[in-house]
């Protein structure tokens, strides 16, 4: 079921997806030949939770459990696999499975990823991690699927993981050209075929019952012709896969709301076929998933293995590339992800707060709600209709008003903590009514890693002294806001260690004094416009300004007003590079050509520079030197469309500023574009990369990208999704590119790296108007990429750690400072939480679910019917910890790491148990036993998903890209 992207969630839920729950259920129970498998938890929750009856109730649990009704993936949706984040799958897989398993006592156990636009390496592992046993998959390239489906290829064995193997593989089910809807087309009847109930009329249903495209009845008249349609669709299936079994999908998009007239059509019709089967040469059967699978794995049959390679990007046609929604509403895209990351540091923050004891009064269960609000939010978004940007205004709107809900109640729930923690002399001062002297900011380390960073402020005032918990000083500079007239940008280097605060004092100065900062902005080179001029091959004549850090030197050309070169310390090369803007131009006239919507991105020709003049100033400051470029259309323009702020930072003595010197922050600023125009950053430099570019899965592990020629279309074939990093590279060099949002990148040419930022296409396309998917976007986007430079050995080190440190960047609470005060109010310092440097703390939190650990025990309670007495389990500790190399990336860095649990977390208590988990925490490992497939290697898997490890012990050992999911319990204080 997938109509998420027509109808807002309460909309669909009224006109469709209840009518698909209720009468499913209804007719399933008339027939015990009957199945069906249902997928995304969103509208069966809303369903369950607002709609159903008693009997309802009871009859779908007799369902699941005689397995005529069965539930696959098992998600919050069905998320997309390109663009979205690693985190964020497995957070809206957990919401999912948390639910089922808490209400049903089951665990899904087969995927059904079938409309997501391309497939990801990181799918089987994230699946296998999961407990399932076999995953089905849809959309490939045509041209891949063609092949594959010629030589009976389209299931496999897939090893997602380079680093893991067959440690976490998965037996892999590719459908073929048809897709997963039944075929449209049947040869006596120009309506679409199979499909009774016509297709779903939104918000209201018609008056006569009428749907449009309704098939004809089967009667005995057709009856025939109905089943010779069915039959060869099967037998012509059957010759492209290796078993005498076929899987024939019935249904489709907004399918089944009326049940009754399905089942009332096709029961009579399958009757038909299998008392004919010794003339039709076919049987046929409702099966469900889990029906199919187990009869392929009992023909034991040896399987191809496909190795760590994803299947990026998806086209349909040769000029239909489903590249443009890598960067479709980036706006959404942005705020989707500092949703996520926001979650993230709430879940750690209210771990710490309830353990190893809450002192205040802030009401755990108030908090477990604004948890779970910003969890559903950041979950829906993930579908395969929403963070892509393929979905309509009306649906944005929605998405974006479910995370701003979710992120407010986040930001109350943080700001509680850090108050109910005041100490008592700072309570009674903010109590007693003395006006504010300044501003406090409390800023949160969510990452187990110490970090050194530069946080910003807004300040009304140009003068500050800033000064720690201490009442000492601290590295501070101000500056003019780029954003507030009238306003100025604190910017403060702060060190936190993992999972702790820091606490600041923010005050107007008074005069000189220590620890003082006064407005730093040296203009070293003016708002003169610096022109496109014809590039030269030799810096001969070149007028170049430097500006210098500890680790880069960044040479920017006062002719141009462009950045000409980097020299960069560690390999002490010179590295040219050039950024500038483009823009491609895209046909809106379905008369005149293919065209770009919010799902293909199909460029005529080239990008063509989308400027003609380049305003540059340079602003030096204590810490942090910033390089202000404004792209304007033309010479006589009064706004500029594009602009890059690039940083750099110059770290003190004493602080450890291995990431902060190494990185080149840069924000850009993006639109509003004009009509049919889909822009770019494109990097250039003379970084010999043969055209090859890498770039990420998920922000999981790394992909190369060779640039492929293709007859048609090329540009838009050779784009590939970077959700977290890319990066080109030749013998001597390596140019990172972090981003905190999902784009389209590609190499366009040698030394390139192109970005695209931003789209605003209108078309007319009768598809695209119906369903409001032209993406007219007029909005401005500010998206951010840090850029690494240096060699190999350097950049491997960093860039992971650096990813993560502009995924988690820390949380600022900011407030005004009471008069009396003389410290800045917040939390007593905690004991931190560290973690080595190649371990990612992927979660910390309590999740509140109310099942048991205990599969037997949780059983037996649902059947006793005592499934909704339990409370909230604040005892129970989710952690994930996930290695962040690869098995040969670094010497040092991709050697497995052991660690004791009970070391790690005494900041929370002491560690009375450890049990190991399934990735979404529902599976015992010891206890998940996940089916075994003989492969071509000779290898047949074992049962176990792991290797074999002491069981419930607080000392582990993690391998290289192991993702490890463990329930931490604490002795009560």
């Amino acid at each position: 079921m997938d109509v998420g992207w027509v109808y807002t969630v309460q909309e669909s839920m009224q006109a469709y997806a209840a009518n698909v729950y209720t009468s499913v259920v209804e007719e399933l129970t008339r027939g015990q030949q009957r199945r069906f498998i249902a997928v995304e938890q969103e509208f069966f929750r809303l369903w369950w939770d607002g709609v159903t009856s008693d009997q309802q109730k009871r009859q779908v649990r007799q369902l699941l459990e005689e397995g005529r009704l069965e539930f696959v993936l098992g998600g919050q949706v069905m998320h997309d696999e390109a663009v979205t984040h690693l985190d964020d799958q497995i957070l809206q897989l957990t919401e999912g499975h948390g639910f089922l398993y808490e209400t049903f006592g089951i665990r899904p156990q087969f995927s059904w990823h079938v409309d997501p636009f391309g497939a990801s390496a990181t799918t089987p592992t994230l699946f296998a991690l999961a407990g399932f046993n076999a995953h089905l998959g849809s959309r490939i390239d045509y041209d891949l699927k063609a092949a594959m489906q010629e030589a009976q290829g389209l299931q496999f064995v897939w090893r997602g993981s380079r680093s893991l193997l067959e440690q976490q593989e998965i037996f892999t089910h590719v459908m073929d050209q048809y897709g997963y809807c039944t075929p449209s087309h049947i040869p006596f009847s120009n309506r679409s075929g199979f499909y009774w109930n016509g297709v779903a009329v939104f918000p209201k249903p018609p008056p006569d019952g009428v749907y449009p495209n309704m098939s004809e009845p089967v009667t005995p008249a057709n009856i025939n012709l109905y089943a010779e349609a069915l039959v060869a669709n099967v037998k012509q299936r059957a010759a492209w896969f290796r078993t005498p079994h076929v899987l024939w999908p019935w249904g489709c998009d907004k399918q089944f709301f009326n049940a009754s007239v399905q089942f009332a059509n096709m029961d009579p019709l399958l009757d038909h076929i299998n008392s004919h089967a010794a003339e039709l040469g076919v049987s046929v059967q409702y099966a469900t998933l889990s029906d199919y699978f187990r009869a392929l794995h009992d023909l034991n049959v040896t399987w191809r293995v496909r190795d760590h390679h994803d299947f990026l990007p998806y086209s349909t046609e040769p000029f239909q590339a489903w590249t443009g929604f890598y960067t479709s509403r980036s706006a959404l895209k942005g705020l989707a992800r500092r949703a996520s990351a926001l979650l993230y540091a709430g879940e750690s923050m209210f771990t710490r707060y309830m353990w190893p004891a809450p002192r205040g009064h802030l009401d755990p269960a108030w908090a477990l709600q604004q948890l779970q609000q910003l969890r559903w939010a950041v979950s829906e978004v993930q579908h395969h209709d929403a963070i892509t940007g393929t979905e309509s205004p009306k649906v944005r709107d929605m998405y974006v008003a479910h995370l701003a809900s979710g992120m407010l109640g986040m930001r109350k729930l943080m700001a509680s903590i850090v108050l109910d923690k005041l100490r008592p002399q700072e309570a009674m001062a903010a109590s007693s009514g003395a006006g504010p002297t300044g501003h406090f900011a409390s800023v949160y380390n969510p990452l187990a890693w110490t970090v050194t960073t530069i946080v910003t402020l807004t300040v009304g005032y140009p003068g500050v002294q800033v000064t720690d918990e201490a009442g000492h000083p601290v590295p501070a500079q101000i500056q003019n806001s780029t954003e507030i007239p009238s306003a100025y940008d604190l910017l403060i280097l702060t060190t936190i260690p993992g999972l702790s605060y820091r606490h600041y004092s923010i005050r107007p100065a008074a005069g000189a004094q220590e620890g003082t900062q006064e407005p730093a902005a040296t203009v070293a080179s003016t708002l003169q416009f610096g022109r496109r001029l014809r590039r030269r091959t030799s810096h001969t004549g070149r007028r170049l300004v430097p500006v210098a850090n500890d680790c880069y030197i960044v040479l920017l050309d006062q002719d141009t007003n462009l950045m000409h070169s980097i020299w960069e310390r560690q390999g002490n090369r010179t590295v040219r590079m050039t950024q500038e803007f483009l823009e491609y131009h895209v046909n809106g006239d379905v008369k005149q050509g293919p065209i770009s919507d919010n799902y293909l991105f199909t460029p005529g020709k080239a990008a063509v520079p989308a400027w003609e003049a380049v305003g540059m100033e340079i602003v030096v400051g204590q810490l942090v030197t910033e390089i202000r470029q404004s792209f304007y259309r033309n010479m006589t323009a009064r706004n500029y469309t594009y602009a890059i702020r690039s940083r750099l930072i110059h770290v003190p003595q004493d602080y450890d500023g291995e990431l902060l010197c190494h990185r080149i922050e840069q924000e850009y600023r993006a639109g509003p574009l004009e009509l049919n125009r889909e822009a770019v950053l494109r990097t250039s430099t003379d970084i010999n990369s043969q055209q090859v570019i890498y770039s990420d899965n998920n922000g999981y592990q790394m992909q190369r990208r060779p640039y492929l020629p293709y007859v048609n279309n090329s540009i838009a074939r050779n784009y590939y999704p970077m959700v977290q990093s890319a990066f080109v590279e030749d013998g001597e060099s390596r140019l990172v590119l972090l981003s905190e949002r999902a784009h389209g990148i590609s190499s366009q040419g040698n030394g390139q790296v192109e970005v695209m930022l931003h789209r605003r296409l209108w078309n007319n396309f009768d598809w695209d108007l119906g369903y409001n998917l032209t993406l007219n976007d007029t909005s401005i986007v500010h998206p951010v990429l840090w850029l690494l430079l240096g060699p190999w050995s350097l950049t491997t080190a960093l860039r992971q750690r650096s990813a993560l440190a502009l995924q988690h960047r820390p949380v600022v609470l900011f407030g005004e400072l009471p008069g009396t005060a003389t410290k800045p109010p917040g939390p007593q310092q905690q004991e931190a939480v560290t973690l080595p440097p190649n371990l990612h703390l992927q979660i910390l939190s309590i999740p509140g679910w109310r099942y048991s650990s205990n599969n037997t025990e949780h059983t037996q309670n649902l059947r006793k019917g005592h499934q909704g007495e339990a409370q909230a389990d604040l005892r129970r500790v989710l952690l994930r910890l996930h290695h962040l190399y690869e098995v040969d990336e670094d010497p040092v860095l991709s050697q497995p790491v052991t660690v004791n649990l009970e070391a790690v977390l005494r900041a929370l208590g002491s560690v009375a148990a450890v049990e190991e988990r399934s990735l979404t925490g529902t599976w015992d490992v010891s206890t998940l036993r996940r089916w075994s497939w003989r492969t071509e290697s000779g290898h047949c898997r074992g049962d176990t998903t792991s290797p074999s490890r002491p069981p419930g012990g607080p000392i582990i050992t993690i391998h290289p890209k192991e993702i490890r999911t463990f329930f931490i319990h604490f002795q009560q204080q």
